[in-house]
């Protein structure tokens, strides 16, 4: 054997021989020996500093961009009509790719995105929120799925991840980590930004690495977006001074354009009018723009608008006012959103680092979302917990919408209008409207097609390979001790020089909670979707086996517009067969249709099953919903420990939730006070007439639940060292989720007040013990807890 070409190691004992030509292919790579001399004295020595891994020559930095539930025919980049000057300035410059696929959901995106893998190998079938104990789906990605950002990192680049991070498991997200599944843990050197399906961007619940942290409340005009750039910005700038010769990979995923739909009023102004003809008109005419810009072939069909959505013409004038204001409102977020991007672009052109600058800019995870209802949300917290919003007060409130004020989302015809000219929306992952999105690549250095349309099938799995080949980097076969699974995905760097060449990528199966589909060699078997995205409730939804299918051949007809399965019965049967085949070698199955129960946190590890008393201290904060107590349907009691100086004291003990929903227990002006936030439909005041005097006191407020249902009334009282202060009816309670991105906290308030009678962070200015918190118990009938269930569906769906 030898010994220039094999190296020795061991593995659990055994002695195992591998070239050490193959050698890069194991991370980390292997300790080098010692090169110099070891003598008695320095003077008898020789120095050998070990070689550090260095990228490979002429390596590529990579921006890759993700927005958030943006359709294919949402920019004007695609044909749409939102102007995303950023992904067209990169188009010129690039290649648009209009056969691009993702999962159609968010977490499962995200992880075939960073894993090169389908998102079922990686154990994120469907959100965090809805993990089960089967491989396909326990959301628990395995350390066998290395990420992008690991392999590159080891492999000499500097890494980074801004934005957006649903891929955390549920139990996972708190203080208490584990921390080994957040972005840190998945070999991102840096992480500045959120964690869950969607955040404010006026008050985003913000991390930097794993702490928790708040942006500043008094910063007037302060916006996500925009910090989120700024952040990004300045850390290419200190790399490129501190080692130029280093490249990067920065991972850019803005919440944009997922609800709420957030934007500066200067940009939401600059679409004022511009959709009141509303979404079948809008349709039309981005249907016509992509066929002239050559996107969709000339033959290409515009799939009707389904029945179940109404037309824009049966609206009166009031509604379709309200309506073409957010969709406005949703343009400005996106655009505006883009914009930044475009600052990002300029400081790399600045630095003189455009050109070997490898840019890949996937515009939404998803189709655009469809979970608005057919009205809008002015606050998406009164969709969770079913309470109709009153549609005069929605129109009273029309300006505030994309303000700090709002968690709003548009209706369901605008988002059907954004998938143009395609079938369906987020959530089916059965049809081109969940799933197709548009992508562009630019990297100036290497692709000479500027400009090129790239017609060839693709896949979010596909970016992985994608980078490594840029980068020259292999696929290892083992990081950290762990043997990897092979890539499933395919280098997309043959379509750079080749615009015939044919495509790699020649199948590739889908599936989302039920919604199914096999593509193969041009043709498409998909099954007909039994609910709308916008509908919550899971009555009437046949077995797995029991759905229908369609045909299509998607390479005569792009949009999926005809349906061949009564025609061609051995085509579709072909397609079926394969389908399982391609399930059972991904994890798909087996396969869950169910949404409400997999919602069921018991399904899951918990830190809080089986407590029923919680203590808290001052400054513990940011305690998310699925690790805080559940006050919901049930009595409970709080109970403060508190001193009060001389001279007085205020400020908040104990809220969960803010400006959308929540509760909060606090001093104003030295008086105790309990409020309970419906989300923004009420909120139930209870609040003591004198101020606490100087000393010791506890402060306790007591929830008597009346029963008999969900989300029903109770009587709140308030008591300070066992005497009654004050009573009060809080008349309606939230059955079903608190918040989204809104947390738990004791001592202080962060992100935004349950009411607008006190300031941010409104610290406690005297002396706080603790805080204890027990839970009574429920309130529920086996038939409330059903009802709990199908709720359930709709806030994780709408969540992500």
């Amino acid at each position: 054997m030898n010994s220039n070409k094999w190296r020795i190691f061991t593995v659990f004992g055994l002695v195992c021989f591998a070239q050490t030509a193959q050698a890069q292919e194991v991370l980390p790579r292997p300790d080098q020996p010692f090169k110099g001399k070891i003598g008695r004295t320095v003077k008898e020595s020789t120095k050998d500093f070990p070689k550090e891994v260095q990228a490979p020559k002429g390596a590529p930095n990579i921006l890759l961009i993700l927005t958030d539930d943006v359709g294919f025919g949402a920019s004007s980049t695609f044909g749409g009509p939102i102007p995303t000057a950023t992904m067209e300035r990169l188009a010129k410059n690039g290649l648009r790719y209009t056969q691009f696929h993702t999962t159609a959901l968010c977490s499962p995106t995200r992880a075939a995105l960073l894993t090169g893998r389908n998102h079922h190998s990686v154990a994120t079938g469907v959100v965090m929120e809805w993990g089960t104990g089967f491989p396909g789906y326990n959301s628990l990605q395995p350390k066998s799925a290395g990420t992008f950002a690991e392999i590159l990192k080891q492999n000499g680049y500097n890494t980074a991840w801004y934005g957006k991070n649903h891929n955390v498991p549920d139990w996972h997200t708190s203080q208490a980590g584990p921390f080994d599944l957040w972005p840190t843990g998945l070999g991102f050197e840096y992480f500045y930004g959120f964690i869950g399906g969607d955040t404010s961007q006026w008050a985003p619940a913000l991390f930097d690495g794993t702490k928790p942290i708040e942006p500043p409340h008094d910063a007037k005009d302060y916006f996500f977006d925009k910090d989120m750039a700024d952040h990004c910005i300045d850390r290419i700038r200190m790399l490129h001074a501190v080692a130029p010769q280093k490249p990067w990979l920065q991972y850019y995923a803005p919440g944009t354009a997922h609800a709420p739909h957030h934007a500066p009023k200067d940009w939401i102004a600059k679409f004022k009018g511009k959709f009141d003809q509303g979404w079948d008109k809008q349709r039309e005419e981005t249907f016509a723009r992509q066929k002239q810009m050559g996107l969709i072939p000339a033959n290409a069909k515009l799939t009707p608008r389904p029945k179940e959505i109404p037309a824009w013409d049966s609206f009166d004038a009031d509604h379709q006012k309200v309506f073409a204001h957010m969709m406005e409102v949703y343009a400005a977020a996106l655009a505006h959103c883009d914009y930044q991007m475009g600052r990002i672009l300029d400081v790399i052109e600045e630095m003189g680092q455009l050109d070997n600058t490898l840019v890949i800019y996937i515009q939404g995870d998803n189709g655009a979302s469809a979970e608005g209802t057919p009205q809008g949300l002015l606050n998406e917290m009164s969709v969770f917990n079913g309470i109709p919003e009153d549609f005069k007060e929605v129109m009273r409130r029309m300006d505030e919408l994309g303000g700090p004020t709002t968690f709003n989302h548009y209706p369901v015809g605008w988002a059907h209008a954004m998938d143009t000219p395609f079938q369906w929306t987020k959530q089916i992952a059965s049809h081109f409207g969940g799933t197709r999105n548009g992508m562009v690549i630019s990297w100036p250095a290497r692709i000479k097609d500027k400009g090129g349309i790239r017609t060839q099938f693709s896949s979010v799995i596909d970016i992985l390979p994608t980078l490594l080949e840029a980068a020259d980097v292999p696929a290892p076969t083992s990081i950290n001790g762990v043997a990897q699974k092979p890539i499933e995905g395919t280098s997309l760097v043959y379509t750079f020089d080749d615009a015939n060449a044919p495509s790699k990528h020649t199948t590739q199966y889908f599936e989302m909670m039920g919604n199914r589909a096999i593509y193969h060699d041009g043709w498409v078997a998909a099954t007909t979707p039994p609910i709308a995205p916008w509908e919550f409730g899971g009555a009437g939804i046949p077995s797995v086996n029991d759905y229908k299918w369609e045909l299509y051949n998607v390479s005569e007809d792009f949009s999926e517009a005809t349906n061949l399965a009564a025609k061609e019965p051995a085509k579709l049967k072909e397609l079926q067969d394969l389908f399982w085949q391609e399930a059972e070698k991904y994890n798909v199955l087996p396969i869950d249709n169910s949404k409400a129960e997999r919602f069921d946190v018991s399904l899951r590890p918990s830190l809080t099953r089986g407590r029923e008393e919680f203590t808290y201290y001052s400054g513990l904060v940011r305690i998310p919903e699925g690790t805080a107590p559940d006050t919901k349907n049930k009595s409970w009691q709080i109970k403060a420990e508190v001193v009060i100086p001389q001279g007085g004291a205020e400020g908040m003990l104990i809220t969960h939730g803010g400006r959308f929903a929540g509760y909060g227990l606090y001093l104003l002006k030295g008086k105790p006070v309990f409020c309970y936030n419906l989300a923004g439909v009420a909120r139930y005041t209870i609040a003591g007439t004198e101020a606490l005097a100087p000393g010791a006191h506890t402060i306790v407020h007591d929830f008597k639940y009346d029963g008999g249902g969900l989300g029903k009334g109770g009587l709140g009282t308030i008591l300070v060292d066992g005497k009654t202060v004050a009573t009060g009816r809080i008349e309606r309670t939230l059955p079903f989720r608190l918040a989204v991105d809104e947390t738990l906290d004791c001592g202080e308030d962060t992100g935004t007040p349950v009411t607008e009678d006190y300031h941010m962070p409104f610290k406690f200015t005297g002396g706080l013990k603790k805080v204890v918190i027990e839970l009574g118990k429920s309130g529920l009938t086996a038939n409330d807890e059903k009802k709990l269930e199908e709720s359930n569906e709709k806030i994780a769906a709408v969540r992500d």
